[in-house]
Formats: structure tokens, sequence, C-alpha cells
């Protein structure tokens, strides 16, 4: 039996941290239980992920580094530049992360669009951390598709406020995987990388102006690359709410970005996996909505 609308969720996204670190953690609780609250979602819609091979992760990481984070040996330094506290809980949640995305990946081929609850852990580089990221969920899905010839050619399409610059790093050598980044300019990471297309928008662009790039950019970058599967980052950082994005985009603007991203693709017959990336506004409630909106637009447009 094919899921309709396949949701990777598991109780260990819900990370137990200290107080500092622990917003908005709740988001990954919450999220799920609005979703069956409002009927966007059904129980057996959501799956639970198993953590995957070291050799997969090793498709897109430094075999090194991940024995190191298997161990619990990076350096202080390697940890603060990580911003959390370094955990078997931790590093267990990070494969799981990836397995939710390889698995979701996998369903989409049949069902079109799959989710993962957690994920877009864009930061993380092949042989380092950074920003919350340890290993970079959507780049090793990627990489796998390819290595198991389930896929040719793929696009991953990062709408977080903050430039996927392990994505960019990661993937910078593989011909069949295409990086398309729009972000702040003045946002974390203030050192970018290269993607394959950037677009670095202005403190305070707002959704006139911010959509009037994706409505363009969407459907020439997927012409152009002819990707036969589509890895979607969706953010909701880039809410005018959020305390670590500098952009100007309202909950509504959010939800158009996703309508465009999926109606392209669902119209185009490209399967799409989609990871939720970062939302940080000051009332997890906007948190939350936001990240609903995403779902809700998506059950529209595939259901």
């Amino acid at each position: 039996m094919i899921r309709p609308f396949p949701i990777a969720f598991h109780p260990s996204y819900k990370l137990s941290l200290p107080e500092k670190h622990r917003f908005p953690m709740e988001k990954y609780e919450l999220l799920p239980q609005q979703l069956l609250r409002e009927g966007t979602c059904i129980p057996s819609d959501f799956f639970e992920p198993t953590p995957p091979p070291i050799e997969i992760l090793e498709l897109a990481h430094n075999t090194n580094y991940i024995h190191r984070l298997l161990n619990l040996s990076l350096t202080q330094k390697e940890i603060r530049s990580i911003g959390f506290p370094l955990t078997s809980e931790l590093i267990t949640r990070e494969f799981l992360i990836v397995g939710g995305t390889i698995s979701g990946a996998e369903q989409a081929m049949s069902s079109g669009i799959a989710f993962n609850i957690a994920g877009g852990t864009h930061h993380a580089f092949r042989s380092k951390g950074e920003a919350f990221c340890l290993l970079n969920d959507q780049a090793i899905a990627a990489h796998f598709l390819i290595q198991n010839k389930k896929v040719k050619k793929v696009i991953i399409i990062d709408l977080d406020v903050h430039q996927g610059n392990g994505t960019a790093e990661i993937c910078k050598t593989t011909e069949s995987i295409f990086t398309f980044s729009v972000h702040g300019a003045k946002n974390y990471p203030f050192q970018k990388e290269k993607s394959d297309f950037d677009l670095a928008l202005e403190d305070n662009t707002d959704d006139a102006i911010y959509l009037s790039h994706i409505e363009k950019l969407i459907p020439y970058l997927i012409d152009k690359v002819k990707p036969d599967f589509i890895f979607y980052l969706s953010g909701v950082d880039v809410l005018s709410t959020d305390k670590l994005g500098r952009l100007g985009m309202s909950l509504e603007g959010c939800k158009i970005r996703d309508r465009i991203v999926f109606e392209f693709s669902k119209k185009k017959g490209i399967p799409l996996q989609c990871s939720m990336g970062g939302g940080y506004s000051k009332e997890l409630k906007v948190i939350i909505e936001a990240h609903a909106n995403t779902y809700r637009e998506a059950k529209k447009i595939y259901t």
C-alpha cells in the first residue's frame, strides 16, 4: 500500500537539552500534534525512521569525521561550532533525521511527495558540523539516490534564510546534484560557500520582492537542470518575526513560496522530499503555523 502523504517523525526529534538550548525544540512535538488535530494528516501518514548504515553516510561525509562523532571525540572547538552539547542522544537524533530523509525520498518516488518533520541540516560539511547541524540529511539522501541509480539528476532547493553552505561544499564536485540557495545576504554564514546558483537578498526583503524572484527562478532552474528528483528545504526563518533571520516575509508570503515550489514540481511530475529547516520566531505558535502551512499547501496540491 502506497502512503499518500509520508512524513518522517521520531520522538527523539525533540532533543532533551539544557534550558538555553531548548527553544524551539518543542516544535518537533507540537507540529505533528497540530497537523493531526486539524485533520491535515492522519496517523498512518507518519512513519518512524531508522538510522542508516555508516556506508551511506560516507557517500557525503568523511569516514574519520563520522567515527569521531560516534565516539563523541570531537574537539571542544568543533563542539562550539555545532552549538549543542555533544551527546549520544544528539548523535542518535542526527542518524534518525538522515534515515527519515532517505526513506522519505524513496517513498516520494511513488507518492510524489514526502516530508521530514526535522531535517534541513544544511550547515553540516563533509568533515565538520556547525550551527546545530552534524550530518547533512538532504546531501546524503541525494548521493544515495544517485549512487543507487534511482535517479540521474537532483536539484536541492534551499529556501531557508541561511545559505546552505555545507550542502554547497559537499555537492560541489558532483555534477548530478545541482544546489540552489536563496538566503539573506547578511545572515549567517558570514563566509558563504558557492552553490551552483545563489541568490542573496537584502535585509527586510518583503513578500513581493521575494516571491517575484521565486516565481521566475523555480521554473527557470528546473527547466534548465531537468532534475528527476527535488529536495526542498522549507525553512520558515524567512519570516520578519524570526530572531535569527533578517528578511521581511509574512506568514502568507511564506505559504505562497511553498505553493510555488509544490505546484511546479507537481506540474512537471518530479518527486519531491521536503525537510523543515529553521524557524526561530519569538512566539512558538508562529513557528508552528508557518511549518503547518507547508503541509497544508502540499495537501491541497498532491492529494
